[in-house]
This record gives C-alpha cells, structure tokens and sequence, in this order.
C-alpha cells in the first residue's frame, strides 16, 4: 500500500479543535499554544486535551458500574443462588442483604440493577421515580466534559444562551432546556441555534435519553457514551430494524439521459474532487447517481460512481434519497438505497473484479461506505477508493482493508457529527484513513452541509486539499468514456 497521506489535523484530537473563525475571540484557553517539551519528557497536552482525557475515564467508569450493576442483579436473581439459599438460607440471607445494599445504597452502585427480566424491571422503576444511581451520575459527567472540551475549540458554545441550554440538559431540566432554545433560537435563528449546537448534538441527545422518564431510550447514551454505532433512535429507543420495517423497498435502478443542465456540467467534468461535487450537485436529490467509464492512464477501464445525499422536501418518497433512508443509512448497512446501487451496478454489466471508486455526498457518502462493508460487493468488484463529502461515516469499516478511505468535512456542517464523533468525542477514526477538515465562510448549516460549499471551499482557501485528495485518486486521471445516469426507486 502507498504511503498514507493523511491530513495532520485529523491524526490527532486536539489538532481538530481550531478556534471558530465566526467568533471574534476564541478565548485564552483557545489561543494557548503548548510550549515545546523538553526532550524525553512527556508533551504538554491543551485544557481540550485535559478535559478529554478526564471524559474517557469517568465514562470508563460509568460503564464499569454498569457492567458491575449488571453482574450483582444476575447473581441476585440466578437460579443458583435460589439452589444455594435452599441449602443454606442463613448464607442467602446475608448474601441478599449485602447485594441489595451495593445495588441500592448511595455508598454503593445507588440503585444500579440492570441486565435480565428482573435487572431490567428494577431499572426501568428507578428511571420512572427519578433515581440517578452512580453510573448515570459519572456519565452525565462526562457528557459535561466533553461540552467543556468541545467549547474551547467552538467559543460560541460558551456564550450565555449556549452555556444556558448546555447547563440545563446536563442538570436534566428538560422546561429549562427547552426554554433556552428557544431563546437561542430567537436571538439567532433557528439555522444558526442548530450550527451552534451542532458539535455536541449527540452529546445533548445521550443527556436527553440518561435523564429523562423513558427506559427504553437509555440504550443510545451508553452506546454513544462508549463510543459505539448507536442501533436506537435517541428520543422513543426505537431499534434499527423499524427503521428497516419503515424503509422496506427492494430497490430499483432505470437507465435515464441527462437534462441540458446536467449534461453541460458532465460535458466539462474530470478526474477532480471539486468536478465531482459539483456533478452531484448537479445531480440533485431526487433519485438521480450517476456511473462513469473511465479510460484510464494505465490503460485499464474504471468506473466511478457518484451518489447524491438526501432530499428534504418529505420524510419518506419514491426513491431512497430520503429521511427515513438517511437514518437508515446511519444505522445500518444494507438499505434500499445500496441495494438499488447493487443493481445499477448489475444492470450497467460492470465486469468482476472492475475497480470502483465511489463518491457521495451526505446519504451518498454513508451508502459509499455501506456498499464498501458489504462483504457481496468487495467479492465482486475491487472498490479501491471511497470519498465521503459531509457525511457521517466513522463509525463505518470497509470490508477491504486496501479501500482508500478519504472524508472531507466542514466543521460548521452539523451532518457528519452524527455518528457520534463528535469535537470531543475520545475516539478516533483509523490511521490509514485520510480525512480533511476545515472551517470556512458558511457558518450557518444547511448552507454549510450543501456541496456548493464544499466545492468552494476546494477551489478556494483549501485548495491544498483538492491538490492532495486529486494525487491520491490519480490513478482514475484518463478519458471519460461514458457518463451514464440511472433513475434509483424504492420500489
């Protein structure tokens, strides 16, 4: 494999907290720069990096009550201490009594039962009567750390409207939380309330589902706590098999011709990241991708595929690029909108073992990545490169560990924080992926998640980005020899 080329900003935490540019001041502890370390000594680490590392220890904390919590009411209720208390009922007795006490007492897990039929009723009655035992306690306070984290790096999370509504989800004031955004809203607009709050979105939404009345939700803050793929929506708990239940279709592709527009865009387009954006953005979101031949260099045929993200006109219509799809896209990997791209792919007679890079932006993006973990479509084709433009998709695994992984990300576009990665969040994405992040111009989201501004953006200050990620996927560099669009449907 060639050298990784991989963007220093995303190799290491703090490197990707800048200072906000729509913010005047970033603040003292945004500015501070660690001075070098002596040799042999261990390097001085940001307040960011400080409150980080103090996050992942309470988390590890909180998920060790937990498992703890979970082992104590398994013993407690097995079948085997009932045998034993037969046999020995005094030995029971004081068993139960010390279990009860570690399990419920404020000295202990205060009131941690969970795990089993028993576990899980005992849990759910002390969620309903406001019980908050240790392990939500030291996980709500990691949630806090990780919005003190991410607030050095994004100063207008800091501000008093911001800092009013942070305050009020970590102290589970669910009326005091939504009157401070609505506040925020009405001091800055509902786009830029949400750009706002957009780098601790999933940190918000596990708060929401830690210490509010519903135990059924609690399963997508443990997850994003630990820094897994959520497989439940935050609100309702709602698993992602519904979201498969709701989104059904077998997917369909039909060869169609390009409009004028289209066809002018597609006329002057290359092997360029910023033609590629463009093309899709000329794509629009209603059911159009586009698959492209491409005699290459080296005398070998390729073919590029390019997928558009999601239509936000209605929750759910005729063709996969829709909410319902986007959310299904998130959480799983086999969807309408990648089964469809499997018979595009089909139909188009696209030999075994062709290479295949695929670019998408937003949904786009996730399905690249869902059809590159798809372990029937690495079998048939070679997908040698995956570009990823605003989405969210580090929670993702190619099944060919030789797929080139790039993503580009604006830090102002709230959609590719969805996967739980957020500014703070203490894991990282795979050393040999190269992902590309900046802040620019287009504060407020969607302005800041639509391609238009991610091909700006490459054409215009970061244009060292569009040089590096074009040297990486120059092997695609030859004569187009075919751009042929294909209508995608549910059904």
């Amino acid at each position: 494999m060639a050298p990784q080329v991989v963007d220093e900003t995303a190799q290491r935490l703090p490197a990707r907290r800048s200072p906000d540019p729509a913010t005047p001041s970033a603040g003292p502890a945004a500015a501070h720069v660690p001075a070098p370390a002596a040799p042999g000594s261990a390097p001085e680490r940001t307040d960011a990096e400080l409150l980080v590392a103090a996050s992942v220890l309470l988390a590890d904390a909180a998920l060790t009550a937990r498992q703890s919590g979970a082992e104590l009411t398994g013993a407690l209720f097995s079948w085997r201490f009932g045998l034993e208390a037969l046999k020995r009922p005094g030995w029971a007795l004081a068993a139960a009594v010390s279990c009860t006490r570690a399990l419920t007492g404020s000295g202990g897990l205060g009131f941690g039962a969970n795990g089993g039929v028993a576990g899980e009723l005992l849990r759910m009655a002390g969620n309903m009567t406001y019980r908050r035992p240790a392990k939500v306690a030291m996980a709500v306070d990691a949630f806090a750390l990780r919005i003190k984290a991410a607030a050095v790096a994004h100063p207008n999370l800091d501000a008093p409207a911001a800092r009013r509504l942070t305050d009020a989800m970590v102290a589970g004031n669910r009326l005091e939380a939504a009157r401070a955004m609505l506040a925020l809203i009405e001091l800055l607009g509902v786009t830029r309330a949400l750009t706002t709050v957009s780098p601790v979105i999933m940190e918000l939404l596990a708060l929401l589902g830690l210490l509010d009345e519903n135990p059924v939700n609690d399963e997508f803050s443990w997850v994003t706590l630990a820094g897994g793929v959520p497989t439940t929506d935050p609100l309702l708990g709602l698993p992602s098999s519904v979201l498969g239940f709701l989104n059904p279709g077998p997917g369909r592709a039909e060869r169609t011709e390009p409009d004028p527009i289209l066809a002018n865009v597609l006329a002057g387009s290359g092997n360029d990241i910023v033609s590629y954006v463009n093309d899709i953005g000329a794509l629009g979101n209603h059911g159009l991708v586009l698959l492209r031949r491409v005699a290459c260099a080296d005398g070998a045929l390729r073919y590029v595929l390019l997928l558009p993200g999601t239509g936000f006109g209605r929750l759910s219509n005729s063709t996969p690029q829709d909410l319902v799809g986007a959310f299904d896209g998130l959480l799983r990997t086999d969807t309408t909108y990648t089964r469809a791209v499997k018979k595009l792919l089909r139909r188009a007679g696209v030999p075994t073992g062709a290479e295949i890079m695929i670019v998408g932006h937003s949904l786009g993006g996730m399905t690249a990545m869902n059809l590159a973990s798809d372990v029937e479509v690495c079998a048939t084709y070679r997908v040698s490169h995956v570009i990823a433009i605003g989405s969210p998709i580090d929670s993702k695994r190619p099944a060919d560990h030789t797929t080139r992984v790039i993503s580009l990300v604006n830090k102002h576009d709230v959609i590719p924080g969805l996967d739980g990665r957020g500014p703070a969040s203490p894991h990282d994405i795979p050393e040999s992926w190269v992902e590309l992040a900046w802040l620019d111009e287009s504060y407020d989201y969607p302005l800041s998640h639509a391609p238009q501004a991610y091909s700006d953006a490459l054409r215009g200050e970061f244009a060292h980005y569009r040089d590096q990620v074009n040297k990486l996927i120059s092997v695609y560099d030859g004569e187009v020899v075919g751009n042929q669009p294909y209508m995608l449907r549910d059904k």
